[in-house]
């Protein structure tokens, strides 16, 4: 098997686990931050011991780099907390469909960072997002926990779309094991202030599992991310990485035995095909962006 193949393989599995990491919302009964804090405390560790056995360095370049790993570990820590919130409230299916809409979300709200504008296709996957929402939210009102959800979901998608865009510009010349070995480790900290008494009674299984979660479902597949991108262009992890909702959806299923509606199926489905145009268009501007350079 050569190094493509295996490199196609390590990407599918990243982005199982990845998709993975919502089940433990349910999986553990704590709360949001209680799931954050702890996550990131074990994925810290993980990391930066990665990075020790990979004899790759540790510091950053300058100082200014620092300050972004502090501001991209805040999104981070907003990004984590809502993102368990929303399958919380939402269910892990619907849940991850909400989250799924930051690739449109981000489209829109690149052109406040780079000097681009929106075309009418961008509209067109904007307004099929919209529809995919509203097939999705059961009722609209917030006293519905689905629709309460999705909601956290989108704000959820709108602070991982931010985090990305300046991560894009500001922090890219960091593997993704190093990035978010920072990033994790500054989550740790500014979220220490909220541990409870609900951590200190957590039962060893409820321990077991966000080792688990911190470890195997954040940890590995970021350094798997840096190993595929070794042997596989941006593009192929991008149109991977949008099948996340997919292979969440289907864990959701087997796992916690969930039983999507078909309006939810179909929202899903809208949402996901904007994602990958939005994908594809965006690679093919970098590179005329590069051609044109």
């Amino acid at each position: 098997m050569n190094a493509v193949k295996k490199s196609l393989i390590s990407l599918h599995l990243t982005v199982i686990l990845l998709g993975g990491t919502a089940l433990f919302s349910r999986l553990v009964p704590l709360s949001a931050i209680d799931i954050t804090l702890i996550r990131s405390v074990f994925a810290c560790v993980a990391l930066f011991a990665f990075l020790f056995l990979a004899k790759d360095k540790v510091k950053l370049h300058c100082r200014r780099d620092y300050a972004i790993a502090v501001g991209l570990g805040i999104l981070m820590a907003l990004h984590w907390v809502t993102y368990f919130a929303a399958m919380q409230y939402a269910g892990v299916s619907v849940g991850m469909i909400a989250l799924f809409t930051f690739p449109v979300i981000t489209v829109l709200i690149e052109p406040l960072f780079e000097k681009t504008g929106l075309v009418w296709q961008d509209i067109v996957s904007a307004l099929a997002v919209v529809a995919g929402v509203y097939l999705i939210v059961p009722e609209s009102t917030l006293e519905n926990e689905i629709t309460l959800g999705v909601l956290i979901g989108i704000a959820s998608a709108v602070l991982y779309a931010f985090r990305n865009i300046i991560h894009r510009k500001h922090f890219k010349q960091y593997s993704g094991a190093k990035a978010m070995a920072w990033q994790t480790l500054v989550i740790s900290i500014v979220m220490l202030p909220t541990i409870g008494n609900s951590i200190a009674q957590a039962s060893t299984h409820d321990w077991l599992m966000l080792l688990l979660l911190g470890t195997v479902f954040t940890a590995l597949p970021h350094a798997l991310i840096a190993a595929s991108l070794r042997h596989l262009r941006a593009k192929t992890f991008s149109l991977i990485a949008c099948m996340q909702p997919l292979y969440g959806v289907a864990l959701a299923i087997i796992v916690l035995d969930e039983s999507p509606t078909l309006s939810t199926l179909i929202g899903g489905i809208l949402i996901t095909s904007a994602s990958v145009y939005e994908t594809l268009n965006a690679h093919k501007l970098h590179q005329a962006d590069d051609t044109d350079k």
